[in-house]
């Protein structure tokens, strides 16, 4: 396989979201044989992620990728002939966007992913540059018409592996939490914006006549969250994104913030409630709609997710119960896995971007 030279560069702006989609990604073409340079401008978020980077360090090599601190790419000089990441229209340092030119450098606007159908006429078109190196729109996808999403080989085998084990003990082992939860437990991972419905939830989870263990990574669960009735709400310490996968697996219910969880969640094929990134004039609301209408959710759990991001408590309180109730609740699981497999049967987003890397420069 050709070999290129990929720069990476990434602003944090969504929490973790930003730095875990770039670390996955960068991770995913390191895996593929590719050179790899991250540049970040918080590596302090990224070694939450990944707690071996020491984020004072001014260059450190982890998982085949070089992690650089974004103050270092002015004085960087780009690869020659190699690749150049702009991830989220993040703006490369000016003195390194200088320095492309005559480098025979590759440009890419990687973009946030989006299930609009727009992004599909938009995806690979090039971007003219006053400096004269060619630049492309790249966005992830839903469609074959996209990018995909990013889905490393071999992951389906460790989620069946993982989930042939009793789930007690993997939280265990993930958690250290010195007691399990039944086996007729529901159990719910509570991974959100601070500006959730948590009191909605705290009601619809504390009617049910089962067991509930609603997992909160973090340590600190929001004051709106307290046992009641058979609701058990558990702090649980922040687990690493090479462990992430395996939380969602113990799950029955995942709640997830973000493009890099939500895919995850995703892959981990139980049914999930995504609150997406707030955007000025509720510009999100449109990119949430188009990603219903592309996961095909029974109505309870579309009806949901709508209430869970617009912020609404007593619709959370009414719609929970009815989404986890029969047929409701088989019907949301047969079609969130249904959707995994077609997903997991596109293309890879690290793959397809290097194939597309590849074909532009053999066309040059």
């Amino acid at each position: 396989m050709s070999t290129l030279s990929f720069d990476l560069f990434c602003r944090v702006v969504d929490n973790f979201g930003d730095a875990g989609v770039c670390w996955r990604l960068a991770r995913r073409l390191a895996a593929l044989g590719q050179s790899v340079r991250l540049w970040i401008d918080r590596p302090d978020v990224l070694a939450r992620l990944l707690p071996a980077l020491d984020a004072r360090a001014c260059g450190q090599d982890l998982e085949g990728v070089r992690i650089e601190p974004w103050s270092a790419a002015a004085h960087a000089v780009p690869p020659r002939g190699g690749v150049v990441i702009e991830a989220f229209a993040c703006a490369l340092p000016p003195a390194y966007e200088a320095a492309m030119a005559g480098r025979d450098c590759l440009w890419i606007n990687l973009e946030y992913l989006s299930a609009e159908p727009w992004v599909e006429s938009c995806h690979g078109l090039p971007s003219p540059q006053a400096n004269g190196v060619p630049k492309f729109f790249y966005f992830p996808g839903f469609t074959p018409a996209t990018g995909g999403l990013l889905h490393e080989p071999g992951l389906r085998a460790r989620r069946d592996a993982a989930q042939s084990l009793e789930r007690g003990r993997r939280l265990q082992d993930l958690t250290g939490l010195a007691s399990t939860p039944p086996a007729d437990a529901l159990c719910v991972l509570l991974f959100c914006y601070p500006d959730a419905p948590l009191a909605g939830l705290q009601a619809a989870l504390a009617s049910q006549d089962r067991p509930v263990w609603l997992l909160a990574p973090g340590g600190r669960p929001h004051a709106a969250l307290h046992d009641q009735g058979r609701l058990r709400v558990m702090p649980i310490p922040f687990v690493p994104q090479a462990r992430f996968d395996e939380l969602l697996w113990c799950c029955d219910l995942n709640f997830v913030r973000g493009e890099d969880s939500m895919v995850r969640a995703l892959w981990a094929g139980a049914p999930l409630v995504w609150q997406v990134y707030r955007q000025d004039a509720d510009a999100h609301l449109d990119k949430l709609e188009a990603w219903l209408d592309r996961a095909g959710w029974p109505a309870p759990a579309a009806e949901l997710t709508r209430a869970w991001n617009r912020r609404d408590d007593a619709a959370v309180a009414r719609l929970l119960p009815v989404a986890l109730r029969e047929p409701a609740w088989s019907a949301w699981g047969a079609r969130t896995r249904a959707w995994r497999d077609e997903r997991t049967a596109q293309a890879d987003l690290g793959q397809d971007l290097l194939d597309f890397c590849l074909r532009r420069r053999q066309t040059r």
